[in-house]
């Protein structure tokens, strides 16, 4: 099939699908209940036409990004029949999909639908250009499986058969289109509500995530598409937490107790990344993953982590590692430096990986596509 030869003739999914490239900065977010809300924004500076002559433009977004995180999540990636099936059965099975969720919403479940890289090959059509194949990092491990996919589906629910259910009723909505390639459930640790949660380590986990304005500037493109990053994480946990608390706290380089980054009280203090002890010593040491993680070092490039837990086995367990931004190519650099000098290395391995474009949602009364 031959690429087509314009963003505004690339209706494979949307036209916005093939075309998601950063320009402008409207909001856009989305209500507790998981579906799509409107919002506007006024265009910047020497922007206004991007967003037309009033200056502000509406954004619609999927679910299941900045809502409020449930206790599960179910990710199911699928790939194109063997069968061949064509652009038209694409669009008509993601139709399905996204009318199931406007038709029969489930409260508290939030499906999000993704496309891969591969898919747009498969079909001879032009990707996205941020769209690419993540590279190899030093020490993955990965299993081929169990990553990658042409269609990821991110299903959040409050109980872990919630997510089944949904996932049971839109993969039957595939059927003869697209094949199952891998599932992997997760889930949250207990905790009081409100807190950001902990990892399988006992250390919270996305307190530096982006909010209100920093969303709108590093996780939303103009059309409400974003990125997905995908990492399946495994956890050495028995070698981990045997580790005297002080060394647990200078691997990450925050207070395991309160999530207060070192030389710090408070949760959400500023990360100093220069502050020094009395004795000449940073207080989060040269290697701790917060230091090399930071945004300072991207230009202050964020993206927003929205992490679950995971236990396949006793011997296997871990962090699923979701995160959403405008450019892949931070996911990269960040994780080039953490592979290379992360203290925590030595109790991790990255083992499954994906990435994929995130749809925006079609307009209010029209199908995906």
């Amino acid at each position: 099939m031959t690429a087509l030869p314009s963003p505004h003739r690339r209706t494979l999914l949307l036209a916005p699908l093939a075309a998601a490239t950063a320009c402008g900065t409207p909001s856009a977010t989305e209500d507790t209940a998981g579906k799509p809300t409107e919002n506007t924004a006024t265009a910047p500076s020497g922007r206004s036409g991007v967003f037309g002559g009033g200056g502000r433009r509406v954004v619609r977004t999927q679910p299941g990004i900045t809502t409020v995180q449930p206790a599960h999540v179910l990710l199911l990636a699928h790939d194109l029949s063997p069968a061949g099936p064509s652009v038209e059965d694409v669009r008509r099975v993601l139709s399905r999909w996204w009318a199931d969720q406007a038709s029969r919403p489930v409260p508290g479940v939030t499906p999000t639908v993704a496309v891969g890289p591969a898919l747009y090959r498969k079909l001879g059509l032009t990707a996205p250009p941020r769209l690419k194949d993540l590279p190899s990092f030093p020490r993955d491990r990965l299993e081929p499986r169990h990553g990658g996919g042409d269609i990821i589906l991110q299903i959040c629910g409050p109980t872990a058969a919630a997510c089944n259910r949904a996932a049971t009723r839109l993969t039957a909505r595939a059927a003869g289109t697209l094949v199952p390639r891998w599932q992997q459930p997760g889930f949250l640790p207990p905790r009081p509500a409100g807190q950001t949660p902990r990892n399988l380590f006992g250390f919270k986990d996305g307190t530096e995530n982006p909010t209100g304005d920093e969303l709108t500037r590093w996780i939303w493109h103009d059309d409400g598409s974003t990125f997905l990053v995908y990492r399946r994480i495994h956890m050495n946990t028995d070698t981990f937490t045997t580790l005297p608390p002080t060394r647990q706290e200078q691997i990450i380089g925050r207070h395991r107790t309160t999530g207060a980054p070192l030389g710090t009280h408070h949760e959400h203090d500023p990360v100093n990344l220069y502050a020094k002890t009395p004795q000449g010593r940073y207080h989060i040491p040269t290697h701790a993953h917060i230091r090399l993680a930071h945004s300072r070092l991207d230009g202050g490039a964020r993206m927003l982590r929205r992490g679950y837990s995971y236990r396949n086995t006793p011997h296997d367990q871990g962090l699923l590692f979701l995160a959403y931004l405008r450019d892949p190519a931070l996911f990269t650099r960040v994780q080039e430096r953490l592979a290379t000098d992360d203290a925590m290395n030595p109790y991790i391995e990255h083992r499954a990986s994906a990435i994929a474009h995130v749809l925006p949602p079609p307009p209010p009364g029209q199908p995906l596509g």
